[in-house]
């Protein structure tokens, strides 16, 4: 299939979805408003709603409410990014090529910002309307195990209280699998729940969720450590700089790179059961693994 065809439709969905949540939303501070869409657009790839709704493909479903479902899965993401770059937590200047939202809007009003992504994405869930409240449950607590201490709060503390130290391997993986795998996984549960899956395809998807998460934050890690600021929209060797916990720290390059392919290959065995369906999210899985910025 044409993966980047692919990526492209399904961007420009999430992108109209993310603008059509936000113009709702009655800013009291032009300032907040501008920190908020400072930090929504203009986006990455949008590979986690991406996810979401190829997942909701992936076992059939036809979800109507699929985009905005997959948006606030963007939402959290956005609300982490900016609050991961604060200067209290991995203070950074820079994202997607762009100054950061602090450096926007100042320290506080960007932390309202990601309070603000954070909050609408639940409250977006809870106001869809043509979904039962069985399935929104299901949806919001799938959401709300990535963002908690399970997953993004619980990564970002321990990424926080291992700086200058030395961690064995399950240690690393274990940051890794709260403040990045969480949100993925949780991307795909969330496109399965969406499409009126059973437990068992849900449990798989969420598998393949977590493993190529694994492998996207491995791969984070070396483009840190190897790659190029003009590539990748950030700075770059940060994370050797505060003595972060790393897969190339860690690992070293090379078996870094080995490990995320290995992550990957098993990510991708876990969708057998769903045949051509899932051809978006192989694609994806793989692209990850490979990619250069």
């Amino acid at each position: 299939m044409d993966i980047e065809a692919y990526l492209s439709q399904k961007k420009k969905l999430v992108d109209a979805g993310l603008e059509a949540i936000l113009s709702q939303e009655d800013m009291p501070v032009e300032s907040l408003r501008q920190g908020v869409r400072h930090a929504v657009f203009p986006g990455g790839k949008r590979i986690r709603p991406i996810l979401t709704i190829a997942a909701c493909e992936a076992v059939g479903g036809d979800c109507p409410q699929i985009v905005p479902i997959a948006c606030c899965v963007e939402l959290i993401h956005s609300y982490s990014l900016v609050h991961d770059d604060l200067p209290a937590m991995d203070n950074s200047d820079l994202r997607r090529g762009l100054p950061t939202v602090h450096k926007v809007v100042g320290e506080g009003i960007a932390v309202l910002a990601g309070d603000e992504l954070l909050t609408l994405a639940f409250e977006t869930l809870v106001n869809l309307d043509g979904i039962d409240d069985r399935k929104k449950v299901g949806l919001i607590r799938e959401l709300a195990r990535a963002c908690g201490t399970a997953g993004l709060v619980g990564g970002q503390s321990l990424d926080l209280e291992a700086e200058i130290k030395e961690l064995e391997k399950t240690a690393v993986e274990e940051i890794a699998r709260r403040k990045t795998a969480a949100l993925i996984e949780s991307s795909v549960g969330m496109g399965a729940i969406a499409g009126y899956a059973d437990d068992e395809d849900v449990a798989r998807l969420q598998e393949f969720g977590r493993l190529a998460g694994l492998a996207f934050q491995i791969i984070d890690d070396v483009l840190d450590a190897e790659g190029e600021q003009e590539a990748l929209g950030k700075p770059v060797r940060s994370d050797k700089e505060r003595g972060k916990a790393t897969y190339p720290a860690t690992f070293g390059v090379c078996e870094s790179k080995a490990y995320a392919e290995k992550l990957t290959d098993e990510a991708i065995a876990c969708l057998g059961s769903f045949g051509q369906k899932a051809e978006p999210l192989r694609e994806i899985a793989r692209l990850l693994s490979r990619r250069k910025g």
